[in-house]
């Protein structure tokens, strides 16, 4: 299915754009690389994004190479007061997940990326919200316009444009003793030009899909079985749910290989995530975590795939690789000028220098070597102090590293320079309930909510601290909000979760709570770990609506999938104490004492008692 001409007619303006800012390159007979776009990256845990202008505001894009297209949530497109219409009839896309998302199209009148203002430009609307302050994703249709270059470790994606190329080598970096590897890659499909190629686990051949806006890489369920690995296997340990655009979630499972191998490199006795996904292309996607661990040049002129180890893991596990040289009869690419190489021999100014600190301070904290990234922050920080997001990011590497008064200290400094920061707030909020410190942790939230959008993404992780510090009014009044904007989205059941136990806690609009339950529980999987949490917050609306029958029910259900909640176990002595069993009721209160001593502390401080 093709898009409308409006789509067709602002890629192509792009893709002139883009070539008109290329640098400038000698004609000889030697291979020239000319830098086309260069989007400085900021990993924000395992997502890079970068930033591009919608209609004079800065947004965040998360670069996505394994979207077919470029894509903004429904949520932000409101946000930005983006005008949609349908899309092309009958179309639509699915997440890896198997969940079908509807699209529709807006137009931008104004997207600036790389410097170059592009007019009229039209956008797939749809699908779930991306997260992490990114309003949606840049995909194929822009990555593919040439060359892509991905130095995540680096912070940085530029757009190649090759000359006299087609037998050269392009790890243009990788010097004479580098050893580097190199793979074909698939053609384009139509309008799929995503990045696929092939790899091998346990000796089996499989498809890969190079995912930068994959969570992490994960190898399909009937891949790994191809390989011997099934969920049952020894060794296989549950790793929890995951999903993509679509609003389906599905199981993934930490699994013992053999080995991994793509290209030269090979990786002996590691694990893998393995996952319930739907790859019509692709048994695996290569995610953010092997692209931080990797240099790679997708050279789509050639249909290869470059790439040379940057150290650490892959995977998080080490990696044993072969050095290889160069291919007989082919030439080394040099860059024409300016280069990236050159650019990192000159002169930089202390706020260029200070942004390139930042972002592979960022790439650093996102592979988990916090040493560094507190380090290269440091002195970003040092170099431009008034820079808020640096002392932020500076806080959130001090947070993951367990540091947690140095992180509180880097936040109140962010907030000193930016007061209304919404992301810093609330990240200072956990920290102070943490603390003890309410009241200010409380007006960290008031003034976080004050200063977003009705149609921020950030309202439900503001419900989820509400709801923690027991400011439930508030809580709930987010999550309204939140569910307002965001109905088609793979964390719907959760905020329709959140909102019944916040009622459930209050014996408040108990009839709203069980309908939001019910919700809940229609829109997750049993495999979900939520679906034990859904079935012990409605278990709780029920004992207090009197209906004890269907309240043991649920808590009997939930409590097989988590027999460690005290909170199911409680419930449920009050409610057969309430039918007359005395002796089930009182050894389910023992034990739910037994596992936390408190409990019958919260239960009567709510009204509850047997």
């Amino acid at each position: 299915m093709c898009l409308d001409h409006g789509v067709r007619n602002g890629i192509a303006a792009l893709v002139l754009a883009l070539a008109f800012h290329a640098a400038a390159f000698s004609a000889d007979s030697h291979c020239k690389l000319g830098k086309m776009a260069e989007f400085p990256i900021t990993m924000r845990g395992q997502r890079p994004l970068m930033t591009a202008g919608i209609n004079g505001t800065d947004v965040q894009f998360l670069v996505d190479s394994g979207a077919f297209y470029s894509l903004i949530s429904p949520a932000s497109a409101s946000e930005l007061k983006l005008e949609t219409h349908f899309a092309p009839f009958g179309f639509y896309m699915t997440g890896v997940g198997g969940g079908r998302a509807d699209v529709s199209v807006a137009t931008v009148k104004t997207f600036t990326l790389a410097g170059a203002p592009l007019k009229n430009v039209e956008f797939l609307v749809g699908g779930s919200e991306i997260g992490t302050g990114s309003v949606g994703l840049l995909g194929q249709n822009v990555l593919h316009i040439g060359d892509v270059e991905y130095d995540l470790a680096n912070g940085v994606v530029r757009l190649m444009r090759p000359i006299d190329c087609r037998k050269a080598v392009l790890a243009y970096w990788a010097g004479p003793s580098t050893g580097y590897s190199v793979i074909s890659i698939d053609a384009p499909n139509g309008l799929d030009r995503r990045t696929g190629g092939t790899a091998h686990v346990n000796g089996v051949e499989i498809r890969v899909m190079f995912d930068t806006g994959a969570g992490s890489s994960v190898l399909s369920l009937r891949a790994a079985a191809r390989a011997g690995i099934k969920p049952d296997s020894p060794g296989v340990v549950y790793a929890g749910e995951s999903h993509g655009i679509g609003k389906n979630t599905y199981p993934t499972y930490i699994a013992p290989f053999a080995s991994f191998k793509i290209g030269d490199e090979e990786i002996k006795n590691t694990k893998l995530r393995i996952g319930d996904i739907d790859l019509p292309n692709a048994d695996m996607l290569l995610g953010p975590d092997f692209f931080l661990s990797h240099h790679i040049y997708v050279a789509n002129s050639q249909r290869k795939l470059y790439f040379t180890y940057n150290g650490g893991p892959v995977f998080n596990l080490s990696v044993r690789r072969a050095t290889e040289q160069s291919l007989p009869g082919e030439s080394q690419a040099t860059l024409a000028s300016p280069s990236p190489a050159n650019e990192a021999a000159a002169a930089v100014p202390p706020a260029q220098e200070a942004a390139d600190l930042a972002r592979r301070g960022s790439a650093a904290a996102a592979r988990g070597d916090f040493d560094n990234a507190i380090a290269d922050l440091t002195k970003a920080c040092e170099l431009a102090p008034d820079m808020s997001e640096y002392f932020y990011q500076r806080g959130l590497a001090y947070q993951q590293s367990k540091q947690l008064e140095l992180a509180l200290a880097n936040f109140d400094r962010s907030l000193q320079l930016k007061s209304s920061d919404v992301p810093v707030l609330i990240s200072r909020a956990h920290l102070l309930f943490r603390r003890g410190e309410r009241a200010r942790a409380a007006a960290d939230l008031d003034a976080a909510d004050a200063a977003a959008s009705k149609e921020s993404d950030l309202r439900l992780q503001m419900a989820h601290a509400y709801e923690g510090a027991e400011l439930l009014d508030a809580a709930i009044k987010q999550y309204d909000l939140w569910l307002e904007f965001h109905a088609v989205d793979a964390r719907n059941p959760a905020a329709l979760n959140g909102r019944c136990w916040a009622r459930a806690l209050q014996g408040q609009a108990l009839p709203l709570a069980l309908k939001d339950c019910n919700a809940a529980e229609r829109g997750v999987q049993k495999s979900n770990p939520e679906f034990a949490k859904i079935l012990d917050s409605r278990a709780l609306v029920l004992l207090r609506m009197g209906n004890y029958e269907k309240s043991i029910a649920d808590y009997d259900a939930s409590l097989k999938i988590d027999a460690k909640n005290p909170w199911g176990w409680y419930g449920r002595g009050i409610d057969e104490l309430r039918q007359h069993k005395a002796s089930e009721g009182q050894a389910d209160l023992a034990r739910a004492q037994g596992l936390w001593p408190q409990v019958a502390d919260e239960f009567t401080r709510r009204g509850i008692t047997p």
